[in-house]
């Protein structure tokens, strides 16, 4: 119990050492494993692979699931097409070229070179973004190196599990279309799963809002289960499963992606843990210049290689694929995929298990804290950060067909200064509270909206969304979003659509029966009536539908401006 307590505060003040001084955080739990086990100061005794990669494996689909669920869509999927080709034509060419290098360098077996080339062939996005949270980049990039540390695991591990299997390996064209196969399953897979869960949590409010959190992580766990049943890729399923909740606006989602966060890091302090007792460090040192050998090759050569030849249609500028040359870090998956030879009972396993452990400690030590400085020295890390993605937390009003936005105003968020006015939001929608400097109190129109603030919005069900998007096209448009084509914006005097214009005809048809192209020509008319009303705007001209459309904003919108 003492030794459990031990590790626990360890891990602890691991975690705050590995945020402040920008290494990955795995180094430090493999510090934690070897000093508990073997040649350590406990002498732990532990050499059960197949419980390692057992757990390596839960370990694993936890934190694809916790990367999944913070996958911005909007930042990934511009970058897809990349992405996928460099998880499968750049897997490929990496295997190739360090599986070579370490034959004729090192003079291991065909076997245990293609084991290796597989093995350290996928990247690991817990390590490269633990280095580059404080570098802000392009988000093509981070999209790239996001992406690809998510999909690159599946075609890597049945790489791994084809070469580790006792007897001939199959023809390359077989593996081709099993790989094929298999991830076409686990995305089939993962994505019904994901639109299937995220549908089921916005239509039904559980009893208590501490059960999202469980509830996403299991539907994600639901998926890699599936996948795996159906002898696809489960990896891919429960990573695209988690993205796809992820982006559903889910009820309490905060609250979700910190639990979700904090089983991450869970998982990855078990699991690095246990890898460190499964090591024993006195024979390291006989392949520790093998390791360096393969790692210097898979680096300078087959990562290059890999990065450029299948970037190549997508014109990147060369500083970006330089980049993500040097940001290919190799971190828990490596070593778990270590185990499967050892298991699978392969001749030289042990060799090659030594040889990823070293490798992937050495050049984490020094690609870790060398990305900043390199991507500030490409000129990659000057933009500013990303600022304005507005925090709205919904919790559903079940009975009341309603929902309570919670919205957090961030630092550079084009909001502050705009009054409550000036939001414009849908009818059905009320800003009722604001909290600032610790102190609450109910708005008036003319209240302005400052940094920092958080906002308590109510709405009706119909307008859920329209509220939400209102609300974050003026976080980056700021007062005249809508005027100036930002998305979600709908002036006074443009046509009303969605649910306002059904507001509109319920109105109309409590008037009186009549053509319908009357009632809808009229429905129109008290659609823009209404919406001016709201901004203080009178008069024919905003009644028209479409009158305002080309006289600008309102005259008190120019007088400020």
């Amino acid at each position: 119990m003492l030794v459990c307590s031990l590790v626990l505060l360890v891990a602890v003040v691991a975690v705050r050492v590995s945020s402040r001084s920008g290494l990955p955080s795995l180094l430090l739990y493999l510090g934690i494993g070897i000093a508990l086990g073997q040649d350590g100061f406990f002498d732990v005794t532990f050499n059960n692979a197949e419980l390692t990669q057992v757990i390596g494996y839960a370990a694993l689909v936890v934190i694809l699931a916790e990367g999944g669920l913070g996958t911005k869509w909007k930042e990934i999927r511009p970058a897809l097409p990349a992405a996928v080709v460099l998880s499968l034509v750049g897997v490929g060419i990496s295997v190739g070229v360090t599986a070579a290098g370490a034959h004729y360098l090192v003079g291991l077996e065909w076997r245990q070179a293609l084991i290796i080339g597989a093995v350290v062939s996928s990247t690991d996005a817990a390590a490269v973004f633990s280095v580059l949270r404080k570098v802000p980049l392009p988000s093509r990039v981070t999209g790239v190196l996001e992406a690809e540390s998510g999909f690159n695991d599946a075609p890597v591990v049945i790489l791994v599990v084809a070469f580790s299997t006792v007897g001939e390996v199959d023809s390359w064209y077989v593996l081709i279309g099993e790989i094929a196969l298999e991830l076409a399953i686990g995305a089939v897979m993962g994505i019904a799963v994901g639109w299937l869960g995220s549908y089921g949590l916005r239509h039904v409010a559980l009893p208590a809002s501490g059960l999202y959190p469980i509830a996403v992580m299991a539907i994600a766990v639901s998926a890699y289960a599936a996948g795996a049943m159906l002898h696809g890729s489960g990896f891919l399923a429960v990573y695209l499963a988690a993205m796809i909740l992820g982006n559903a606006k889910l009820p309490h989602w905060p609250a979700t992606r910190g639990f979700a966060d904090g089983l991450g890091w869970l998982a990855q302090i078990g699991m690095f843990v246990l890898l460190g007792l499964l090591v024993t460090p006195h024979d390291l040192l006989d392949d520790f210049w093998p390791a360096v050998v393969v790692g210097l090759v898979l680096t300078a050569v087959a990562r290059p290689l890999e990065v450029f030849i299948s970037l190549l249609p997508f014109k990147l500028p060369w500083q970006e694929k330089a980049l993500m040359s040097w940001a290919g870090l190799r971190g828990a998956v490596p070593i778990i995929l270590a185990t499967i030879p050892m298991v699978s009972g392969i001749e030289g396993s042990t060799r090659v298990f030594n040889i990823v452990f070293v490798l992937v400690v050495v050049y984490t030590l020094i690609q870790g804290p060398t990305l900043p400085w390199l991507a500030k020295a490409l000129h990659l890390g000057d933009n500013p950060s990303e600022a304005a993605d507005l925090g709205i937390e919904s919790a559903p009003l079940e009975r009341l067909r309603g929902h309570l936005l919670s919205v957090a105003i961030p630092e550079a968020s084009k909001m502050h200064g705009v009054e409550i006015s000036e939001l414009r939001m849908p009818a059905g929608a009320a800003v009722t509270l604001v909290v600032r400097d610790d102190e609450s109190f109910v708005p008036s129109p003319s209240t302005v909206l400052r940094r920092g603030d958080e906002l308590l919005v109510v709405t009706t069900d119909p307008v859920r969304d329209a509220a939400e998007a209102r609300l974050r096209a003026v976080a980056e448009g700021g007062k005249l979003a809508g005027w100036l084509g930002t998305p979600g914006g709908h002036p006074a005097g443009h046509e009303a659509t969605g649910p306002q214009l059904g507001g509109a005809l319920k109105t109309v048809k409590k008037i009186g029966r009549g053509d319908e192209t009357k009632k809808r020509e009229s429905a129109k008319r008290v659609a823009a009536k209404q919406e001016a009303a709201k901004n203080g705007t009178g008069g024919p001209a905003a009644a028209r539908p479409g009158a305002a459309k080309h006289e600008g904003p309102p005259r008190d919108a120019r007088a400020r401006h």
